[in-house]
């Protein structure tokens, strides 16, 4: 396929990434096999689709009460009625590259060693500040890289976002689509991105967006284009072999940008490597979208849109696996990267984040659970889906597999989270959270929170934003040095009461909004001191300093 970018009266042509083909050599000495011979298919080494969203709130999940039943999303209905939901999934780290992070290695983000997460480290005092820094390399033992090397054809679409991409270099929004040089580094970007899918272990990548579409380039072609990435999937399913297959599905829907005319609405042909000369036609045209939201009586806005969207494509996948044969055996895992509600903290509005795992006959722990699993979890348990043996493997995680096939399962006494300068751990009805800041921050001074405000303030100014806070005497995030917060997490800081306390214990029984702080009353004075030495447990076994528990 040809596609045309088409700046003003400068037309350059350029071939599809699709044509692209790349191999690089691994070694997989350290890697994991499958547990019974070389077998790759039939229900031993079923196909797995792992199709993560970005960004959703709880009311857009008609199987949650928040939601109200408001939602027009057929298809991803189907998959909570006929699938498992996961009512006890968690989030170990709650923005979007740390958590992308855990799902492909099964291990916590603490552990990344990209450099520009160890300059961090190393500017924090050792202090490891899990934020969008934490980066897969070639080097890692990553979830592609194990199933590709035990027989799986592997593919990845949509938002990267964690995996490093070498060489990569910044366009800014207000770039000029019109210069042959701006157009040319966009192409060589996305062929910098696809290779480095395909080193880590997917040996078929398109459709891929580096980041959000406000961080992918110049503004003309910042949109969301979900008929494209379906596109690329399509085809990936299109060219099925005699191996069962992997597909990574991350979808930048329903992350901003919000406007219709850059999400829903906008023009189908723009991609992130210039404008196609024909739409994709793999999704009902987005004219469509309003007038279906008006038949079933739901408000046509631009979030109750892009969900309709972004169902839509989960319908295309269903009917392309129906269409190549392959829907009875697939499983198809269905993720939201983290909560919104307390997006960039350790709150439960961020880290308690239902999710779906459905196969097209069920599983007999039937249409819920309750025990409580980990995004580190979701590797071992697709290795254990596919029989490969991973018991050499230093996963974080653990598989879930037998909380599916009601097989007894030793739940979790416990789960860990980290996020920027803080940390966290719930067990049982409690919630420890320690918030711990290096000593350069708090030296900092009046002066230094204007200025930081004002810098902060002014990016926002540049991408079309209203700042969030002006006053510099508001406390920093829990992510970002910011005064209020970053972007991410300023409307945590209004929620939360105790969002800048120290030392923060909820008994989450009684109190599910964290709403009230336990850590100074002498009553649960033992349960603090419990959960603070479990806390240490988890920081000893990871790299880095965390305050007084490393």
């Amino acid at each position: 396929m040809l596609f045309t970018v088409r700046p003003n009266n400068n037309i350059l042509n350029y071939t599809t990434m699709r044509s692209i083909k790349l191999i690089f050599p691994f070694l997989f000495l350290l890697l994991p096999f499958y547990k019974s011979g070389a077998q790759t298919t039939g229900q031993e080494h079923p196909n797995v689709i792992f199709f993560i969203a970005d960004d959703m709130t709880r009311d857009m999940f008609n199987f949650l009460p928040e939601s109200k039943g408001a939602n027009l999303t057929p298809n991803l209905d189907k998959l909570s009625k006929e699938g498992t939901i996961l009512m006890g999934q968690h989030v170990s780290s709650t923005v979007c590259t740390p958590s992308r992070y855990s799902v492909l290695t099964g291990k916590y983000a603490s552990r990344a060693h990209n450099p520009g997460f160890l300059r961090q480290t190393q500017k924090n005092d050792g202090q490891r500040v899990v934020e969008w820094n934490t980066h897969i390399l070639p080097s890692d033992t990553s979830l592609a890289k194990i199933l590709k090397h035990n027989g799986y054809r592997t593919g990845a679409v949509g938002k990267n976002h964690v995996i490093e991409v070498k060489d990569w270099e910044d366009i800014p929004l207000s770039a000029d689509t019109a210069s042959d040089r701006v157009m040319e580094q966009q192409i060589e970007n996305y062929r910098l991105t696809v290779e480095a899918f395909q080193k880590t272990g997917f040996e078929y990548a398109d459709g891929i967006f580096y980041e959000n579409p406000d961080f992918n380039g110049p503004r003309a072609l910042a949109v969301h284009n979900l008929d494209w990435t379906t596109e690329a999937a399509l085809e990936f399913l299109q060219q099925q072999d005699d191996r069962p297959f992997f597909l990574y599905f991350a979808t930048t829907l329903p992350h901003g940008p919000k406007e219709a005319d850059r999400s829903w609405n906008a023009d189908r042909r723009i991609t992130p490597i210039g404008i196609l000369e024909e739409a994709p036609d793999v999704l009902p045209h987005k004219s469509t979208i309003p007038e279906r939201l008006n038949e079933a009586g739901i408000k046509v806005n631009n979030d109750n849109a892009n969900l309709l969207w972004l169902d839509d494509a989960i319908g295309a996948l269903i009917k392309g696996l129906k269409e190549e044969g392959l829907y009875d055996n697939t499983i198809i895992f269905f993720f939201n990267d983290h909560g919104q509600f307390a997006k960039g903290t350790v709150y439960q509005g961020a880290t308690c984040n239902p999710s779906i795992v459905w196969k097209s006959d069920g599983f007999k722990v039937g249409h819920e659970t309750d025990a409580l699993v980990s995004n580190v979890d979701f590797t071992p348990t697709i290795l254990d889906f596919a029989n490969v043996d991973f018991t050499n493997c230093s996963f974080d995680g653990e598989s879930f597999v037998d909380v599916l096939e009601a097989e007894e399962f030793e739940s979790r006494e416990s789960l860990y989270f980290e996020i920027g300068y803080s940390r966290g751990i719930r067990k049982g009805r409690y919630k420890y959270i320690a918030l711990r800041y290096p000593e350069w921050v708090k030296e900092l001074t009046q002066k230094d929170r204007k200025r930081i405000l004002a810098a902060y303030n002014k990016k926002l100014k540049l991408r079309g934003r209203k700042p969030n806070n002006t006053d510099p005497t508001e406390p920093f995030g829990h992510v970002q040095i910011i005064p209020g917060g970053g972007d991410a997490e300023f409307f945590a800081t209004k929620r939360y009461p105790n969002y800048a306390e120290r030392d923060q214990l909820y008994d989450l029984e009684k109190d599910p909004h964290e709403k009230n702080n336990l850590a100074d009353d002498p009553e649960y004075h033992e349960v603090l001191e419990q959960l603070k030495a479990e806390l240490s447990e988890y920081i000893e076994s990871l790299p880095g300093k965390f305050g007084e528990f490393d």
